[in-house]
C-alpha cells in the first residue's frame, strides 16, 4: 500500500476507534481526537522516541495531552504502538475498573505521563518537565554523554489558553527559554457552549511571541508535510519553547456535526457514526477495526522503538565506565532512591531559653541538609525570604545556569504547584515549593491532582494563622487547615517547634506515595525543652503525648503548631488547681489515623471524655478527635490587622480561656454523670 494511503488508513483507524469507543459508552469527547488523529499519528509513528514495552524508560519523549477530555486520541495511538492498552479496553473506556477512563490517569494506564483534564493543568506540568530535564542534565550531561536529549511535546486546546495557569506557566517557561518544550495548539475554534468567539478573541500568536516563545503555524492539520516541517523546525530552536498553531477541525468527517459544539462532549449517535465512516471512506457497519495494513504498519515501528532505548542503554554502559558515581546517582534517582545520609545532617534545636519560627528552622533544616541531597530542588512564588525556602550557596535556576537549585516562579502560584508536578512526574528530583498558607487556595487544583497521582511534592506553607499579625484578615488563613487536610491522601503537617519542624521535614522527605504540606508560623514559638517533654520524634505518628498527668488524665488538651505551646503553659495552670491533664501535640491528622487502634486510643484513651482542641482556624473536623463532649478553641470568623499578641488575646487563644474552658467542661461532664 502506498505510504499516502496507510497514513490516512491509520489516522482514520484512530478516528473511528475514538467514535467507537465514545458512542458505546454512550459518553465522552469524541471531536477532539476526530480533529487531532493527524498530529498524534505523526507523532507517535515518526518522532517520539519511546518505547512501549518500557513506558519508564528514562530517555523517551514525553507527551502530554493537556487537552484531557481528548483521551481517546492518546489511548486509540498508544494500543496500534503496542502498549498494554488491549482493544478491550478501548471497548471499556469510561467504565469501572477499566485502564480507559474518561481523562488519562497517571499510573493506571501505562504511556500515560501526567493525569490530565482540569485544563490548563496538562501544560503546567509539561513546562515543570522541561525545567527537570534542564537541572538533571545541566548535573549529569558530559560533553561526550548525553544521557538526557530529548523533547517534551503536548497538545493543549483553547480551553488550556483560557486557563489562567497556562498564562502563569506559559510565560516562565518562555522566560527561562526552554527550547525542549514543544506544544501543538488545536486550534478548532469551538467550546461547549458554542464559538470560542463568544469569549476569545485574543491573538494567541502574539501573546506567545511576547511570552519569548517560537510561534509556528500549520493551516490544515490533514497535510502531513506541514506537521513535519513544523516539528523540525521546532526541535532545531534551541533557546525558545515552541507552540504550533494547528487549524483543525473538531469531529472531523462528520457530515452534520464537524466544527460545531454538538460534536465536543457528546457521542455523535449511531446514524452519524455511520454517516461520518462512509463519509472517509469507512466500513460502516465495522465497529472497533483495525485493518491488517495498519497493524502491519504499527508493528514495522517495533523494531525501531525498542531501538530508541537500546541505543541509549549502550551509551549508558559506555558512560558508567568514564563516569561510575554519576551513573550510579543518575540510575538511582528515577528509581526515587535517593541517599538517607542527608538524615545525619539535620540540626537539633537544643537552646531552650530562644523562641524560634517554625518557618526559620524549615529555613535551617533545608539547607542543612542540601548539600547531601542534590535532588532537591525548588523555590517560592515571590516569597523565598519569607517563606525560608532559599538554598544558601546555590545558584538561581535561570537560562544561563539551570544548574541552579533555586527556582524563582515569580507570583505564580497556581503554575508553581502545576510545574512542581511536573517536575515530580520527570522523575530524579524532590520538588518543593513556598508561599503563604492562605494562597493554598491558588494552588488547591494542582495540589489535589498531585495527590491523585500520589506524586512525591513538598509544599511549605508559612504565615499559617492569624499569628502573622498585621497583614490583616485577607493574609491570615482560618479555614485552610482544614480545606487542605480535606484532599484525600495529602498529608499536613504543623509542627509545634523548632525541633518538630526538623521532624516535619524527616517525615515529608521520607513519605512516598502522597505529596505533604507543611503548615509553619511567621511569629517566634519557644523551643519545647524535649529532656522534660516526649520527643519530636514522635511526629511521624501525626500526635503524640507531648507531657502526662501523673494520675489519670481529667482532661486532655490537644493542640497543633503555635498552639501547643500555650497547652503547655495551660498544662501547669491547671496543675496549680488540681486539675490532671494530658497533652497531646497533633501536627497530623492524616498521620495519626494511618496508626493502629491501639497506639491512638493509648493517646486518646475512650474513657476520657473531657478533650479540647486549640488550634487558631474553624474548628470542623476537630469533632473527629474530641468526641461527642469535647470542646474546641477555635476561630470561626475572619481575622484582623493587629501585633499577633493582641490578635490572640482578642480571639480566645490565652491560658485564661483554656483554663476556664476545661473548668467549664468538666463541671458539664461532672453534671451529666450525675443525672
Amino acid at each position: 500500500m502506498p505510504v499516502k494511503d496507510i497514513e490516512q488508513l491509520s489516522i482514520n483507524t484512530i478516528r473511528c476507534l475514538a467514535m467507537d469507543a465514545v458512542q458505546k459508552a454512550n459518553s465522552g469527547h469524541p471531536g477532539m481526537p476526530m480533529g487531532c488523529a493527524p498530529i498524534a499519528y505523526r507523532l507517535y509513528s515518526k518522532y517520539i522516541k519511546h518505547n512501549p514495552l518500557n513506558p519508564s524508560w528514562i530517555n523517551r519523549d514525553r507527551f502530554v495531552l493537556s487537552a484531557g477530555h481528548g483521551s481517546l486520541l492518546l489511548y486509540s495511538v498508544l494500543h496500534l504502538c503496542g502498549y498494554r492498552i488491549s482493544l478491550d479496553e478501548i471497548k471499556n473506556f469510561r467504565q469501572l475498573d477499566s485502564i480507559t477512563p474518561g481523562h488519562p490517569e497517571y499510573g493506571l494506564t501505562p504511556g500515560i505521563e501526567t493525569t490530565t483534564g482540569p485544563l490548563g493543568q496538562g501544560f503546567a506540568n509539561a513546562v515543570g518537565m522541561a525545567i527537570a530535564q534542564e537541572y538533571l542534565g545541566s548535573i549529569f550531561n558530559k560533553n561526550d554523554f548525553k544521557v538526557l536529549d530529548h523533547f517534551i511535546y503536548g497538545i493543549c486546546s483553547d480551553g488550556d489558553l483560557m486557563e489562567g495557569i497556562s498564562h502563569e506557566s506559559a510565560s516562565l517557561a518562555g522566560h527561562l527559554k526552554l527550547g525542549k518544550l514543544i506544544f501543538f495548539y488545536d486550534d478548532n475554534g469551538i467550546t461547549i457552549d458554542g464559538s470560542t468567539k463568544l469569549a476569545f478573541s485574543e491573538d494567541v500568536n502574539k501573546r506567545f511571541e511576547a511570552y519569548g516563545w517560537q510561534v509556528l503555524n500549520i493551516n490544515d492539520v490533514n497535510d502531513l508535510k506541514q506537521i513535519d516541517k513544523a516539528v523540525e523546525d521546532a526541535q532545531k530552536e534551541k533557546a525558545r519553547p515552541t507552540l504550533i498553531i494547528t487549524k483543525t477541525h473538531i469531529g472531523f468527517g462528520s457530515p452534520n456535526k464537524q466544527d460545531s459544539e454538538a460534536v465536543h462532549g457528546s457521542p455523535l449517535g449511531e446514524n452519524e457514526v455511520k454517516l461520518t465512516k462512509k463519509n472517509i471512506g469507512w466500513n460502516e457497519n465495522k465497529y472497533f477495526y483495525i485493518p491488517s495494513e495498519v497493524s502491519d504498519h504499527f508493528n514495522g515501528m517495533k523494531t525501531s522503538f525498542s531501538d530508541y532505548e537500546a541505543n541509549w542503554q549502550t551509551l549508558i554502559n559506555e558512560y558508567r565506565k568514564k563516569y561510575h558515581s554519576d551513573a550510579e546517582r543518575f540510575l538511582k534517582s528515577f528509581k526515587n532512591d535517593f541517599e538517607n545520609d542527608w538524615i545525619d545532617a539535620l540540626p537539633v534545636f537544643k537552646n531552650y531559653e530562644e523562641k524560634v519560627a517554625t518557618r526559620s528552622a524549615s529555613g535551617k533544616v533545608l539547607n542543612s541538609i542540601s548539600s547531601r541531597l542534590t535532588s532537591l530542588i525548588g523555590g517560592s512564588a515571590d516569597l523565598s525570604e519569607s517563606n525560608s525556602t532559599i538554598i544558601n550557596g546555590q545558584n538561581v535556576f535561570s537560562s544561563e545556569n539551570y544548574s541552579g537549585r533555586n527556582i524563582h516562579f515569580g507570583i505564580r502560584e497556581h503554575s508553581m504547584a502545576g510545574i512542581v508536578n511536573g517536575m515530580a512526574l520527570y522523575g530524579g528530583v524532590i520538588p518543593y515549593c513556598g508561599t503563604f498558607l492562605i494562597f493554598s487556595d491558588y494552588m488547591r487544583p494542582s495540589i489535589r491532582l498531585a495527590s491523585l497521582m500520589k506524586l512525591r511534592t513538598v509544599y511549605v506553607f508559612t504565615h499559617d494563622s492569624i499569628g502573622l499579625g498585621e497583614d490583616g484578615p485577607t493574609h491570615q488563613p482560618v479555614e485552610q487547615l482544614t480545606s487542605l487536610r480535606a484532599i484525600p491522601g495529602l498529608i499536613l503537617i504543623r509542627p509545634a517547634d523548632a525541633n518538630e519542624t526538623v521532624a516535619a521535614w524527616k517525615s515529608a522527605l521520607m513519605h512516598k506515595g502522597s505529596p505533604v504540606a507543611l503548615a509553619l508560623t511567621r511569629q517566634k514559638l519557644p523551643v519545647l525543652d524535649r529532656t522534660k517533654f516526649a520527643s519530636a520524634e514522635n511526629l511521624s505518628k501525626g500526635a503524640y503525648i507531648l507531657i502526662d498527668s501523673e494520675d489519670e488524665p481529667d482532661v486532655i488538651l490537644m493542640a497543633s503548631g503555635s498552639e501547643v505551646s500555650l497547652a503547655v503553659e495551660s498544662f501547669y495552670s491547671l496543675k496549680e488547681e488540681g486539675i490532671q491533664v494530658r497533652v497531646v501535640s497533633f501536627p497530623s491528622w492524616r498521620l495519626f489515623d494511618s496508626q493502629s487502634n491501639d497506639y491512638k486510643n493509648s493517646v486518646l484513651p475512650k474513657s476520657i471524655r473531657a478533650r479540647i482542641s486549640i488550634e487558631a482556624g474553624i474548628k470542623q473536623g476537630w469533632e473527629k478527635y474530641i468526641g461527642e463532649y469535647g470542646e474546641a478553641i477555635s476561630i470561626e470568623k475572619f481575622g484582623a490587622s493587629a501585633p499577633y499578641e493582641i490578635l490572640f488575646k482578642e480571639y480566645g487563644f490565652t491560658v485564661e480561656a483554656v483554663v476556664k474552658k476545661a473548668k467549664t467542661l468538666l463541671a458539664k461532664l461532672q453534671s451529666i454523670k450525675s443525672i
